[in-house]
């Protein structure tokens, strides 16, 4: 990750995006068939498609081919926001260097939307597939409650939809997109996860990354009204923090076209006190 310095890191807000590995696919599923990659995956997500009404290859067959990650300082304003390995989005890269930056910056909390189900079990299986050592992330001769990886160590990783589920208690129908559209953020916009795969394979990389930006730019913002929520900000100190966050991000959209996409569609929360 950049430079930033790591006293300043307190959390580390992220997001992955994936892709499925059709070689693995071709060779665990239909072994024997001779089928390419991109007919393996092709015959998968049309299984997938028939029984579940959703063609989402699950995780263990996929590898990380985008993580952003919005670095924010303890005062919960964001210091830098990026895309790993850029431009070249090399898997194993970018899983290197999210479980390095996380060590550099003195293991800052991270936080995510859903992560508990998919981005972070994704990035531990591709730390395993290219054979990338963990030891303070699995912490295995700490107390269970104590390690990174334990369910309710909201210090470690905070899962900000197991917040607002109860920790699996009551289903989040609508996810990210509606919660992000609550406090009048964008959600998604042109491009959802469902679309990840036909864009890689159309090699759109730079535009899925590009996508992931936003998507850690609503889990931010939903963090920030967590953190409301949870009495730890103030809804006027909130309200300020994105005031200066939409400054940050006019002010890089020239160099960022996906911040300029972000911006236009902006909308400020629809505040019933009168504020």
């Amino acid at each position: 990750m950049p430079a930033a310095s790591s006293s300043n890191v307190r959390y580390l807000v992220f997001d992955t995006e994936s892709v499925t590995d059709g070689t693995l696919v071709s060779r665990l599923r239909y072994p024997g068939e001779g089928l390419t990659p991109q007919q393996a995956i092709a015959k998968y997500r049309g299984e997938l498609m028939e029984k579940f009404d959703s063609d989402f290859v699950p995780y263990t067959f996929q590898l990380p081919v985008s993580v952003a990650v919005a670095k924010v300082g303890s005062d919960l304003r964001i210091i830098d926001l990026v895309t790993l390995d850029e431009p070249k989005y090399r898997p194993h890269v970018i899983c290197e260097n999210f479980w390095r930056g996380w060590e550099k910056y003195r293991k800052p909390t991270l936080i995510s939307f859903n992560g508990r189900t998919f981005d972070l079990p994704l990035m531990e299986l591709a730390a395993f597939r290219f054979g990338l050592p963990l030891p303070q992330w699995f912490a295995v001769t700490a107390k269970s409650f104590e390690q990174p990886r334990n369910r309710f160590n909201q210090q470690a990783h905070f899962d900000l939809q197991e917040l607002l589920t109860n920790f699996g208690a009551t289903r989040l129908t609508g996810g990210l997109n509606l919660v992000a559209n609550l406090i009048g953020k964008p959600g998604k916009m042109d491009v959802q996860g469902h679309m990840v795969q036909d864009m890689y394979d159309a090699g759109k990389i730079a535009e899925i990354n590009d996508y992931c930006r936003c998507d850690v730019l609503d889990t931010y913002f939903v963090f920030l009204r967590c953190q409301v929520l949870l009495g730890q900000l103030s809804l006027d100190e909130e309200q300020g923090i994105i005031a200066e966050t939409k400054t940050w991000l006019i002010k890089r959209s020239d160099q960022t076209p996906a911040y300029q996409e972000y911006l236009s569609r902006w909308g400020d929360w629809a505040n019933p006190w009168g504020m």
